[in-house]
């Protein structure tokens, strides 16, 4: 079976799963010009030629003014396969370099703005779903760094509500692992955008964490696996929380 086959497949899977796409959806697919909003972009495409549900699919594009960011050739790539793209500008880029201190990461601010200006797009464009790029990997990594760092058990759920309740977020590749995007976009060879923001700054949090996984992996080649699965399998009575388990009511 051929890579992009296969991709395609687990994101049907998601979907059907997670029950997130319905009849009538218009999803705004937040891209990034990296591979993973990129394929699944492609792969919603070709599901939606495939599929029984009608719905519609748009791209919106966030222009941050980071320096040197360019997206005319990514642009014109998508718009060679037949894509529609929506280039969104705010200046994101000075509020979080003026607003964070030196040596701290940027990713924290940096998504929050750039998730309150795609929110206020969808909303103000009529779609009521986004997607999201987030694959199975940057779930597992989420979880660990919130027990790591956050003393919480939690990740990116596969579709959820945003907190102001005006969009539902989905995540479609919430099975697919990252290795597949890899090497899926290696085959397409895309133009792909460079982040000059999070990617400039070494040793962030979960870039240790990506390390981590990657050497339990030689080890044990299917852990990501084994890790999502554990995610889909919560034993509330296995664990400490006293307000999901009745720990008093035990005699």
């Amino acid at each position: 079976m051929q890579l992009a086959e296969k991709i395609r497949k687990k994101i049907v899977s998601g979907l059907s799963d997670y029950s997130m796409i319905q009849p009538g959806d218009r999803v705004m697919v937040a891209v990034s010009g990296g591979k993973d909003s990129s394929i699944l972009l492609m792969m919603l495409h070709e599901i939606q030629k495939r599929s029984k549900i009608p719905f519609e699919i748009h791209a919106v594009l966030l222009d941050q003014k980071q320096p040197g960011f360019n997206c005319e050739r990514f642009a014109s790539w998508l718009e060679s396969l037949g894509y529609q793209l929506t280039v969104v500008e705010e200046d994101t880029y000075s509020i979080v370099t003026d607003k964070v201190a030196e040596g701290k990461a940027f990713c924290g601010l940096c998504s929050r703005l750039r998730r309150g200006i795609l929110y206020n797009y969808a909303a103000e464009h009529g779609f009521n779903k986004i997607a999201l790029g987030h694959h199975r990997d940057d779930l597992i990594e989420t979880v660990l760094l919130n027990m790591f760092f956050n003393g919480r058990i939690s990740s990116m759920p596969p579709k959820l509500k945003s907190d102001d309740g005006r969009n539902i977020v989905i995540r479609p590749l919430v099975y697919v692992p990252e290795k597949m995007l890899i090497d899926y976009a290696k085959e397409l060879d895309f133009p792909i955008i460079p982040c000059n923001l999070c990617g400039s700054q070494e040793n962030l949090q979960r870039a240790k964490v990506k390390g981590l996984l990657r050497k339990l992996e030689t080890d044990n080649p299917d852990i990501g696996s084994s890790m999502l699965k554990s995610l889909q399998n919560i034993r509330a009575s296995q664990l400490m929380d006293r307000d999901l388990w009745s720990f008093d009511s035990l005699s």
